[in-house]
């Protein structure tokens, strides 16, 4: 303590380590001060740890003031994945699909874009005509111009030839594949315009008995899928079919 002109002044007595007592400065080598602990004057605090004025980011993980991005590394922000796209799930759960669905699943009830025309259905129908008309020709032909019971039964055997070619080639085959011989030949199938799929033998029966009404009127009903938007005979329209280019 000192006095100066009568004032007497007293002398502070400075904290632990600012004084001449204590030359090593905090904060250097080891002191408390480094890497995060209060330092010396002028130094930042918590330096090589969290560095002041970045919104709290870690100095040597994140760099500071450049926040990663959202999908960085993964999917890009801005460009989301559309939901159902390629297989992935869609909106709520439920399974996505691209481009639409598909003729031929179960549910369709729209006009499909690959409709057959008329010249490939008359073409089919031709070729079924010989595979059935050739053997029954044949057998009505032996049988009705002779005398001999051998050759009438021979006649009869390719006449019942003919008859189990058309149950197998129109009811069973194209009621399980939508395809008669003729059909597979120009690339045709019939199927149900509400499924998209092969009617089955019973249906595929009553659409063949409905051909009758396509045969009224000078065959009106078999040249009507030329000016018909959904290039219908009479038999596809009451049964509720399409025949379809593959």
């Amino acid at each position: 303590m000192s006095s100066v002109e009568g004032i007497v002044v007293s002398n502070p007595t400075p904290p632990p380590g600012y004084g001449p007592q204590d030359p090593q400065q905090p904060g250097q080598y080891g002191q408390p001060g480094q890497y995060g602990q209060p330092g010396q004057p002028g130094q930042q605090p918590g330096q090589y740890g969290q560095q002041p004025g970045y919104g709290g980011q870690p100095g040597y993980g994140q760099q500071p003031g450049y926040p990663q991005q959202p999908g960085q590394y993964g999917q890009q922000p801005g460009y989301p994945q559309q939901p159902g796209q390629y297989g992935q799930p869609g909106p709520y759960g439920q399974p996505g699909q691209a481009y639409g669905q598909p003729y031929g699943q179960p549910g369709f009830g729209g006009i499909p874009g690959n409709l057959a025309a008329w010249p490939n259905r008359v073409g089919a129908w031709f070729v079924d005509a010989l595979i059935v008309g050739v053997p029954s020709g044949i057998g009505s032909a032996i049988a009705g111009n002779t005398n001999n019971s051998v050759l009438g039964i021979i006649g009869l055997i390719f006449y019942l030839a003919g008859v189990g070619l058309a149950i197998w080639n129109i009811l069973i085959r194209q009621g399980s594949t939508g395809q008669t011989v003729g059909k597979q030949v120009l690339g045709l199938k019939l199927v149900g315009a509400d499924t998209g799929q092969p009617i089955g033998a019973g249906r595929t029966f009553l659409r063949q008995l409905t051909h009758i009404l396509d045969g009224l009127a000078c065959y009106i009903g078999y040249l009507w899928p030329l000016w018909d938007e959904k290039r219908q005979t009479f038999a596809d329209k009451i049964n509720n079919t399409y025949v379809i280019k593959l």
